[in-house]
C-alpha cells in the first residue's frame, strides 16, 4: 500500500483528491495539510511514501517549493510529487531543485495521476508533457538559456520595480542589474522593460 499525504491549501480539492486517491487499491491517504507547519508535523507522524504537493498554499504562507524543501531536508523523508496549476519555467526548476521528484499539472487525468503516484513512490522521475517540454527547450544545445537570476530579475521587472528597486531586492549594484536586463533583452529579442515582460509570460517563464 501506497501512503499519501496531500498538500494543498483549498480543503474541497483536498476531498476531491482523496476521494479519487482512496479510490484506488493500492493507494491510501493518510494525511492531510495546508501549510508548512503541517505539512512537516502530517509528515513526521504518518511517515508517508509520496507526499503530492501544490505550490500555492495560500497569502502567508511559504510555497510549495519550500514546504518540498523542508520535507527532504527531514530524518526519513517522503518523495514528493508536484501537482499543480503552475507550469512555468520558474515554478518548475523551483521545485525539482528544491527535490520535488516530479511534476503533474491539475488537469492531468487521474490515471496520469495514480501512474505518477506510484512512479514516484519508486522513486521514478514523472513530469507532465509540457513540463517535460519546457525542460527540453532549456536543456537544447545552442537554445537561448534565461539564468534562474535572470528570471528573478524578470518577476521584479513584472513586479513594476526600478532598477534601484531591483538592486536592492537582488542585494548586488544597480550595474549589475543593468548588465542583466541587457543580457535579458538580448534573448528574448525585445529592447523595452515592458517588453521582456510580455515575452517572458508568453514564453511561461514567469506567471502572468
Amino acid at each position: 500500500m501506497i501512503r499519501i499525504v496531500l498538500v494543498d491549501d483549498h480543503p474541497v480539492v483536498r476531498a476531491g483528491l482523496r476521494a479519487l486517491v482512496d479510490g484506488q487499491g493500492d493507494l491510501t491517504v493518510v494525511g492531510e495539510a495546508d501549510g508548512l507547519a503541517s505539512a512537516v508535523a502530517v509528515v513526521t507522524a504518518d511517515r508517508p511514501d509520496v507526499v503530492l504537493m501544490d505550490l500555492s498554499l495560500g497569502p502567508g504562507e511559504a510555497g510549495g517549493a519550500e514546504v518540498t524543501a523542508t520535507l527532504r531536508a527531514l530524518a526519513e523523508p517522503p518523495e514528493v510529487l508536484v501537482l499543480t496549476t503552475y507550469d512555468t519555467e520558474s515554478d518548475i526548476l523551483r521545485a525539482l531543485e528544491a527535490g520535488a521528484r516530479g511534476y503533474l499539472l491539475k488537469d492531468a487525468p487521474p490515471d496520469e495521476l495514480f501512474a505518477g503516484i506510484r512512479a514516484t513512490a519508486r522513486g521514478e522521475t514523472v513530469l507532465a508533457p509540457s513540463v517535460a517540454a519546457t525542460l527540453v527547450r532549456r536543456t537544447t544545445p545552442g537554445a537561448t538559456t534565461i539564468t534562474e537570476r535572470e528570471v528573478e530579475v524578470l518577476e521584479l521587472l513584472s513586479r513594476g520595480l526600478g532598477n534601484k528597486e531591483m538592486a536592492r531586492e537582488l542585494f548586488v549594484s544597480e550595474a549589475t542589474v543593468k548588465s542583466h536586463l541587457s543580457h535579458i533583452y538580448t534573448k528574448l529579442g525585445v529592447d523595452t522593460r515592458a517588453g521582456a515582460v510580455a515575452a517572458a509570460i508568453e514564453r511561461r517563464i514567469i506567471r502572468a
